[in-house]
């Protein structure tokens, strides 16, 4: 298995098992969804459960990984707001809630820039 495969693989992943979190344990995601969004939040961590699986797919399958890359790069920079209302959120939390607050909102780079490398290690269709 080449290096590019094996990165692809690992981030499909990644997005699956969250993905699929978002169904079975919506609560968490639920109370990140940035208040000034109108409507049940609910609905926002179903719909990005949705995304994070269809990215998971796209990028497991080597004919639409390289959509699948750029996809997943924008996913991961759509949902930098959550992370930024959690630390909000989390402000006067325990200092591990902060700190696991905090740790998120600089995490969000190195996710997008492993997205563009799959994208960029992808075959061309």
């Amino acid at each position: 298995m080449t290096k590019g495969r094996r990165s692809a693989l690992v981030l499909s992943g990644l997005l699956a098992t969250i993905g699929t979190a978002h169904f079975l344990k919506p609560g968490p995601f639920d109370d990140i969804v940035p208040k000034a969004l109108p409507g049940d939040p609910n609905l926002y961590t179903r719909a990005s459960g949705v995304v994070e699986l269809a990215c998971a797919a796209a990028l497991a399958v080597p004919r639409t990984r390289r959509l699948g890359g750029l996809a997943t790069a924008a996913l991961f920079t759509a949902v930098f707001p959550a992370n930024v209302q959690m630390a909000y959120d989390w402000r006067n939390a325990s200092p591990a809630k902060r700190a696991l607050a905090y740790a998120r909102l600089p995490l969000q780079a190195p996710l997008v820039a492993w997205a563009l490398s799959v994208r960029r290690a992808a075959t061309k269709p």
